[in-house]
């Protein structure tokens, strides 16, 4: 009877304070977007469109200066029209998108006419991590780095 008791007491004494502690624990951020500047909007549409299959959504400005992109669970790219700028965008800053299959998103690219290569920049060139995954770097009309790879 002492157990019975000493396990109930124990229970709603634990109670309260598993509650406050789960009232108190911090969720962690969730990316919502990615926005990325173009100099042409309509070009840089078409190559996310085209090259990646990203799905177009509906964006709230209405201006001709956004296209809106589901990521799925990642979130969404946005896609801003912005000055032309000369800038060199280095590989270390680039977005990464895993596919099912390298060579057949490979194949996708060369019937596009773009241009891939390894991280080390040798072009047509597949990089193979230690972990296995396949990665291969694109860019994109305003110079955006690309990584993609096979991860699944």
């Amino acid at each position: 009877m002492k157990i019975a008791t000493l396990i109930v007491l124990s229970l709603i004494l634990i109670h309260p304070v598993q509650k406050a502690m789960s009232q108190t624990q911090k969720k962690p951020a969730v990316l919502n977007h990615i926005a990325v500047h173009v100099a042409d909007l309509a070009k840089a549409t078409a190559f996310y469109a085209t090259v990646f299959d990203l799905e177009q959504i509906p964006e709230p400005f209405k201006d001709n200066r956004h296209t809106w992109f589901t990521l799925g669970a990642a979130g969404q790219m946005h896609l801003i029209q912005s000055p032309k700028t000369d800038a060199v965008h280095d590989k270390n800053d680039h977005l990464c998108f895993s596919v099912a299959s390298i060579p057949e998103f490979i194949e996708k690219l060369k019937a596009n006419k773009v241009a891939y290569g390894d991280w080390a920049g040798k072009a047509g060139a597949i990089t193979k991590r230690p972990d296995g995954i396949q990665q291969i770097y694109i860019q994109d009309p305003d110079g955006h780095w690309l990584e993609i790879n096979d991860d699944h």
